[in-house]
């Protein structure tokens, strides 16, 4: 009789290789690698692991610079039986420390200054494997055999480790291969930073499909015209963005009157609340159709997609559908709420991670038993989001459950007033949050949709008279009085923590600075610049302000570095997004300028020079 194998990972894989082999698998800047090529050298690499001790319940750490490498590394362990870890490279040199310590990995493979001391350096995607190396090791994992660990931003202290199986992952890549309906055709574009969970969205559903993986040189942010000019060359089909990444791509194109490249089907967006007015912009004036996209880290990546055309009446962009093999469901109190009815987003399914690595107490807070699944053993992922299934089957996401807030007896969604302040056309952005002294009545912060009408960085103008009723008049027809915001703010951007909140404290010390009282909050970001003088201090004085700003340092200095001060490809968009809004000057400045004018005074130096060399 013969045995039944249990389904895995490489299956998909292996499926591809032998139905596409000559078809491109990963695309370098200096090589294209087909199927028969990647799997021949990834053979070679996982017989190397295998030698080194990777294997079953262990792990591989890969430390690459190089996208490309880091895919092979991926392959590799998997094909060694082994999982692996993925670090960033952008991790400063305590954190990256820590980690290789708590993954405990069997071997290294990276190369560069953040490789852990011992790492491996194995042929790379630009050299032959020898064709009498050894063969790939016989596989023994089983689906529920670790296939990665990737590590969270700890935004609540100690970055966790998320183990997932790889039953897990070869779900998840064949359903988004599914619900994307890729083929053989399309090309993904990897810009997701490696040792984020994106990576893995970019790469595996790709290859259950036959398509390929189109990396580039290194991991530096493009801005959003190096981004299209990226997508036109490559021809590229499928890309994924962050939230902010895709809106000020979405803005640099309308700014150009220019459309996605005609190669380009689908932009995969996720990551924030999406606003529905650029969502809707998108719909009606770009050829490349959006999948708005909602999952975790701890769900294997993306749970949900929506993929339709937004309704005219929508008041949010849905988060979607779940995908096959996920469970969503909303529940109040651990228990079910009547359908239509808001309450925290739980997940369930055999995409769930494993747990926490080293971390049983989160596991056990975040993965609960659940007694509603016909499974004894099921379990159910609280994601402290809100949200409610509507009537059409689409998920809506509503806030966090540590957003809501009591004002007078009464609680609020934040969120519910912060779109209202924004329908009206003249508020790009809003935040709102109880004031900090009593608690009783909301406060609001809003960043004008006209970039010429925001206030100098890091002060906050009060609204009155005529300015405060345009915006309070439409919310007190729709609102509860105590709904309704008393005291309202105009500022040029929504400071950023390093967790990538709202910084109300920051808010609430500009605030105080603009009434003149004392605050207990950081500086404000405008802090006086006393190594500029002349004419010099008004454009390092605006530079240094924002670097502070994105950066949430207000003790920044104007000789600091971007990069050690925390500083990575996101923020550098965002830097250069406030710059653009703030300086005539800086229209078509690059994020690769920072690299070369990594300090506010570098960076003021270039922007003057530029001033001179295009009055």
């Amino acid at each position: 009789m013969t045995a039944v194998t249990e389904p895995d990972v490489l299956d998909l894989w292996e499926h591809s290789v032998r139905e596409h082999a000559d078809g491109p698998a990963l695309v370098t800047p200096h090589r294209v690698l087909t199927y028969r090529d990647a799997d021949r050298l990834t053979d070679a690499w996982a017989a190397f692991l295998a030698e080194r001790g990777a294997g079953p319940g262990e792990l591989v750490g890969l430390a690459f610079g190089d996208p490309a490498r880091t895919v092979l590394g991926m392959l590799a362990a998997l094909k060694a039986g082994a999982g692996f870890t993925v670090l960033d490279d952008r991790l400063p040199p305590a954190a990256r420390t820590a980690l290789v310590a708590r993954t405990a990995a069997a071997v290294w493979l990276g190369d560069g200054a953040h490789a852990p001391e011992g790492a491996h350096v194995p042929h790379g995607p630009a050299e032959d494997a020898d064709a009498t190396e050894p063969a790939r090791p016989v596989r023994r994992a089983g689906g529920s055999d670790v296939a990665y660990v990737l590590f969270t931003s700890g935004s609540t202290g100690r970055p966790k480790g998320t183990v997932i199986e790889r039953d897990a992952l070869r779900r998840f890549a064949a359903a988004v291969a599914s619900r994307l309906e890729l083929t053989t055709h399309d090309r993904w574009l990897q810009v997701a930073s490696l040792g984020f969970d994106v990576l893995i969205e970019e790469v595996f559903p790709a290859f259950a499909a036959g398509a390929a993986v189109v990396c580039r040189e290194d991991t530096r942010a493009l801005d959003a015209e190096e981004l299209h000019i990226a997508l036109a060359r490559t021809r590229i089909t499928v890309v994924e963005l962050s939230t902010q990444y895709w809106l000020e791509y979405a803005r640099w194109l309308d700014g150009n009157g220019t459309a996605t490249p005609e190669t380009l089907r689908t932009v995969v967006v996720g990551g924030e609340r999406m606003d529905p007015v650029p969502y809707r912009r998108w719909q009606a004036r770009q050829p490349a159709a959006l999948a708005h996209v909602y999952g975790l880290t701890e769900c294997t990546v993306s749970s949900t997609f929506y993929t339709g055309l937004l309704p005219s009446d929508a008041e949010e962009v849905p988060l979607g559908t779940a995908l096959r093999d996920v469970e969503i469901s909303i529940r109040q109190d651990g228990r079910p709420v009547p359908d239509g009815g808001t309450g925290e987003i739980h997940i369930g399914g055999p995409l769930l991670a494993r747990g926490f690595l080293d971390d049983e107490e989160a596991t056990a807070r975040r993965f609960v038993p659940d007694p509603y699944a016909a499974r004894p053993d099921a379990r159910v992922y609280r994601t402290g989001d809100l949200g409610r299934i509507g009537p059409d089957g689409q998920l809506v996401f509503l806030g966090r459950v540590d957003d809501q807030v009591k004002i007078l007896g009464h609680r609020l969604e934040p969120a519910r007033v912060e779109r209202a302040l924004c329908e009206g056309g003249g508020v790009g952005q809003a935040v709102v949050f109880p004031d900090p002294e009593t608690g009783t009545a909301l406060w609001a912060f809003t960043v004008p949709a006209d970039p010429a009408a925001a206030p100098l960085p890091g002060e906050a103008v009060r609204l009155t008279g005529a300015d405060r009723d345009a915006l309070v008049a439409p919310l007190e027809a729709q609102l509860p009085d105590w709904a309704v915001p008393r005291v309202l703010y105009r500022v040029s951007v929504l400071p950023k923590n390093p967790h990538g909140k709202v910084d109300k404290k920051r808010l609430a010390a500009w605030a105080a600075a603009a009434s003149g009282a004392p605050a207990a909050a950081p500086a404000p970001a405008t802090a006086p610049v006393t190594e500029a003088a002349g004419t010099e201090q008004e454009p390092l004085g605006t530079v240094l302000a924002l670097f502070r700003e994105v950066l949430d340092a207000p003790a920044l200095g104007p000789d600091d570095n971007f990069f050690d001060h925390g500083g990575q490809s996101l923020l550098a968009l965002r830097l250069l997004a406030r710059l653009r809004e703030s300086r005539s000057g800086a229209a078509g400045l690059r994020a690769s300028a920072l690299f070369t004018a990594p300090t506010p005074r570098l960076l003021a130096d270039a922007l003057a020079a530029r001033a001179v060399a295009h009055p």
